[in-house]
């Protein structure tokens, strides 16, 4: 089976506790599609800019993980094949092209990058290298997405006509305690919580080929609500409130709103309507949940049909990991990962010049995903 991707963490924030216990998880249990235990990905370093929180993070990781004093540092070390990219949405592109100019292969959170530049940069150099580039969400990969993606597949809705995407909150300085990032150039709804909907969206009903929109930013200025820091103000850089028709290539129209100005909505998440019936889809941020059927009457549950069960932030890297062993295609792909953003900065740029445009950079309909869950681990069982 060869030996484990060793990967070193680069930002030790919120969501790298997700991920740690997703790659725990995984050592104890084996790789999403079932495989050895050793074959899933092993953590070996991580670095971040405050050293006590890297410091903490490899405490609580355990198994000898190193702190790595920076960047540079973590790059150097010989025990690092991949880079798990967790910082902020900003520098994204830029720690990504230091972890491929280091020979190593990347896996980070969405978006891909913050600007066309930073994508095209990434896409060139990762070709230019040989090595294999992966970008979040991963949630699509689980067995609620895939599961809807399923029935589609099989014909149950018909052929798809439209769909509808919600994304509505008051904003996240109602629970991060360091939220400024959320408002600056990479951050607002859209670029934040998109990626998990747009990605669902060429799951289900393929690739954006153009698209209109309209935004506003209701507030120039935001505060931290609670923790050591509530109170402090910051300001708002990006849009607050972004809607849009997203026209796909099959035909099908997506009707889209993201909103950090909604304190409350009765709104679906993501449905998916076609000339046989409309299907509920689960929560995109989520990887489990149950898609529901409706053919004019009551909404039925769907039983597990495909994906990853259980899932967990951080199975498109290990699913990384099993692709390079096998030699085929990761299903996080850093491809998906450019076309999502493409889409969501056209969407952008429709809004501000008031008419509709086209989505330049395309990609192909992922593959979906049968049954591929790996089989229960026994209480107490270890690798």
């Amino acid at each position: 089976m060869g030996e484990p991707l060793r990967v070193g963490i680069v930002g030790a924030g919120n969501i790298s506790r997700a991920y740690l216990t997703t790659l725990r998880d995984l050592r104890r249990s084996g790789d999403p599609l079932g495989g050895d235990p050793p074959s899933g990905p092993r953590l070996t370093a991580v670095t971040d800019l405050e050293h006590d929180r890297a410091r903490r993070l490899a405490e609580e990781a355990g198994d000898g993980v190193a702190v790595a004093g920076s960047l540079t540092e973590l790059l150097a070390r010989e025990d690092v094949d991949a880079v798990l990219n967790l910082t902020v949405p900003a520098a994204h592109a830029e720690v990504t092209l230091a972890a491929l100019d280091a020979g190593k292969h990347v896996y980070g959170e969405k978006p891909l990058a913050a600007d066309r530049e930073g994508v095209d940069a990434i896409l060139a150099r990762a070709r230019a290298g040989g090595l294999r580039v992966g970008c979040a969400p991963d949630t699509v990969l689980g067995s609620g997405l895939q599961t809807a993606r399923a029935a589609v597949d099989d014909g149950l809705i018909g052929t798809p006509l439209a769909a509808s995407a919600f994304m509505t909150c008051p904003g996240h300085e109602s629970w991060h305690p360091d939220p400024e990032f959320y408002y600056r150039p990479g951050g607002g709804p859209l670029l934040d919580m998109g990626p998990y909907y747009l990605s669902a969206l060429v799951h289900l009903l393929g690739p954006v080929t153009r698209v209109s929109g309209a935004a506003s930013r209701a507030r120039a200025e935001r505060a931290v609500a609670g923790g050591p820091r509530a109170g402090t103000r910051f300001p708002v850089e990006v849009d607050t409130h972004v809607t849009g028709i997203l026209h796909h290539a099959g035909g099908a129209l997506t009707t889209l709103a993201m909103s950090f100005d909604v304190h409350a909505a009765r709104l679906p998440l993501l449905e998916v309507y076609g000339t046989a019936g409309s299907l509920s889809v689960p929560d995109p941020n989520l990887f489990d949940g149950s898609p529901a059927l409706s053919r004019g009457g009551s909404w039925t549950p769907l039983p597990h049909a495909a994906g990853y069960r259980p899932g967990g932030r951080g199975v498109g890297l290990a699913d990384l990991a099993d692709a390079l062993r096998d030699g085929r295609p990761h299903l996080a792909s850093a491809e998906l990962g450019a076309h999502v953003l493409d889409t969501m900065l056209t969407l952008l740029d429709s809004a501000r010049e008031g008419r509709t445009l086209p989505v330049t950079r395309t990609v192909e309909r992922p593959p979906g995903m049968r049954d591929l869950s790996p089989p229960p681990v026994p209480a107490g069982s270890e690798a």
